[in-house]
């Protein structure tokens, strides 16, 4: 049983949105703690690039403190492995590794495109009162990159049914934040719906009962246009 699990952040935030997703799948008990960063207009640039992981999320469990989603989901998958999704972090040590794999590819491959996508496609259209306009050519790059990352994806989901293998994971709950503002966009929703396999994975993962909970409390408590 979870006990004192403190998260910090707005459910807007994509990385609050990661680690919300890995305590539903695991049916953990926690406390939310909304952080108005958005609301500091010369921090709001910087929170919503994604580059600074203090201004994102911070978990605490007793004297434990992490900033990094990712590490904050290994850790919710260790601390608690027969709460939930006993299988999220993989059930043994082969499919872990793979699950790490995939971690990394989307940290290091994944992330960098498209956090930018999401800034310029879903959050620059609401900030023109800010003086922030949409850069085209940081747009045209950023899909070009993402493209060819999805390219590779689609190709492994044409044998496999998620990412890592025929279960549900890390490998793919990692990804859904910044797909989903993506796809919330008209531009952003033909790099997945253009690829056959993406498209129907996507539309799988997106469906699931943990990430539509947390897709309700961005509509509820936006944070970033309230």
């Amino acid at each position: 049983m979870a006990a004192g699990l403190q998260v910090f952040g707005q459910p807007a935030s994509t990385d609050v949105a990661r680690v919300l997703t890995c305590l539903f799948e695991k049916n953990l008990e926690f406390e939310l703690v909304r952080i108005d960063t958005f609301k500091t207009h010369h921090k709001l640039p910087e929170f919503i690039r994604l580059r600074d992981p203090n201004g994102q999320v911070t978990f605490k469990h007793g004297d434990k403190t992490l900033v990094e989603s990712r590490d904050i989901c290994r850790y919710l998958c260790t601390q608690f492995p027969n709460d939930g999704n006993k299988i999220l972090y993989g059930p043994g040590a082969l499919e872990r590794a793979s699950i790490e794999q995939w971690l990394q590819a989307e940290a290091q491959n994944f992330g960098p495109p498209s956090s930018a996508l999401v800034f310029q496609l879903a959050f620059v259209p609401h900030l023109s009162h800010l003086g922030i306009r949409q850069d085209h050519d940081v747009i045209n790059e950023n899909e070009d990159k993402l493209k060819q990352v999805l390219d590779v994806y689609d190709e492994i989901l044409s044998k496999n049914e998620y990412l890592a293998g025929d279960e549900f994971t890390l490998a793919d709950l990692s990804h859904l934040p910044n797909s989903h503002y993506i796809v919330s966009t008209e531009r952003g929703r033909k790099l997945f719906t253009n690829k056959k396999n993406v498209a129907k994975w996507y539309d799988k993962i997106s469906k699931r009962k943990t990430w539509e909970q947390v897709v309700k409390m961005q509509t509820e408590h936006p944070g970033a246009f309230e």
